[in-house]
């Protein structure tokens, strides 16, 4: 027979809950990372958006803009940023644009050029109407389909 309740104890059993939870979602992620390898969207040619057609992009050379196909979000729109991806993570931020609705060849300057044979990734961000991008404060766009982060991976060529 339990004698009394402690608040303590519920919360203690909620967070060490939640921390097997998040290691066993986490598990493939982590071992890719260690393993340096590319997630296998990073591989394909030409990439595209994984369960989403609200980005599209296609594999190019490398240099000092992006070309992305098409967005296809409704307005007010997101921002479209060119990430670095290493050992399997998505890196820097290389460049972004705002999109204010859906639009094609969408050209995303870069504070550094890309360089060639390596992969890349177009994230889309939400746009919280500040005027300027800012990723550790923007939530990144979600695909309501699917619930996945809308990412599209592609390499650079010579």
């Amino acid at each position: 027979m339990m004698k009394s309740f402690s608040p303590y104890s519920f919360v203690a059993g909620v967070m060490v809950g939640a921390l097997f939870a998040g290691a066993w979602f986490l598990r493939e992620p982590l071992a890719a990372m260690r393993s340096g390898s590319l997630p296998e969207e990073a591989s394909r040619v030409p990439s595209a958006a994984q369960g989403s057609s609200a980005i599209s992009v296609a594999d190019q050379p490398a240099g000092d803009s992006v070309i992305v196909e098409s967005v296809t979000v409704p307005p007010p729109g997101v921002w479209v940023a060119v990430r670095e991806v290493i050992g399997g993570s998505l890196g820097n931020v290389l460049g972004a644009a705002r999109v204010g609705g859906p639009r094609s060849q969408v050209v995303i300057s870069l504070l550094r050029a890309t360089e060639p044979g390596r992969a890349y990734a177009i994230e889309l961000y939400r746009d919280d109407e500040s005027g300027a991008f800012d990723p550790a404060t923007f939530s990144v766009y979600v695909d309501f389909d699917t619930g996945a982060r809308v990412v599209a991976y592609f390499t650079t060529v010579e």
